[in-house]
């Protein structure tokens, strides 16, 4: 996918919006695309990944993800989906929580709040299938690169862990909003 195809994306809209509900104190959560543009949002702009990356692959946990209890029940190291050549830019505030050996932004925590994931843990088989089914020319290169599996290993993985990784992160996002709220006046 890129934004040149797609007609109707207006990305200082997209940025607006984000900006916006930051501001709100809302909770926001970046994939891919999304995670570059929270970045844009926050006034870092997106760069290019070191390596294109597209398959299942490890990410490493950072000092600041070890110890960021959002993310404790990751371990320190977990195999997750990608589907990328972009990263999200780092505001002054901003700790990187996960990093791969393709990708150094994997995982961005912009505040408590806010989350930019560039990697890609709501994957399922399904999706991975229409993913394989519009990135035929991608696939059929995947030896030209480190990080690019082909269509037949991207099948045959488990893509359950990091579903289940993912739901506990959302969960422990949504509990920590509840709280930020509950303790308001």
């Amino acid at each position: 996918f890129t934004v040149e195809k797609c007609a109707h994306f207006d990305s200082k809209g997209e940025q607006a919006l984000i900006a916006s509900a930051v501001n709100a104190g809302k909770a926001v959560i970046g994939v891919c695309l999304g995670a570059q543009l929270i970045g844009e949002a926050l006034g870092a702009p997106f760069a290019h990944s070191p390596e294109k990356e597209i398959g299942k692959f490890p990410i490493i946990l950072t000092e600041a993800g070890a110890k960021n209890e959002m993310f404790s029940h990751f371990g320190p190291i977990l195999d997750v989906g990608h589907w990328h050549n972009d990263m999200p830019g780092l505001t002054p505030d901003a700790e990187i929580i996960a990093y791969s050996t393709g990708c150094p932004r994997q995982i961005v925590a912009y505040s408590e709040l806010v989350y930019g994931f560039q990697c890609h843990m709501e994957f399922t088989l399904a999706e991975v299938e229409l993913l394989i089914a519009h990135s035929e020319n991608d696939l059929r290169r995947a030896a030209e690169y480190r990080f690019v599996d082909t269509a037949e290993i991207l099948r045959a993985h488990d893509y359950h862990e990091m579903n289940k990784a993912l739901f506990t992160f959302l969960d422990k996002l949504v509990e920590r909003y509840q709280q930020k709220y509950q303790t308001q006046p």
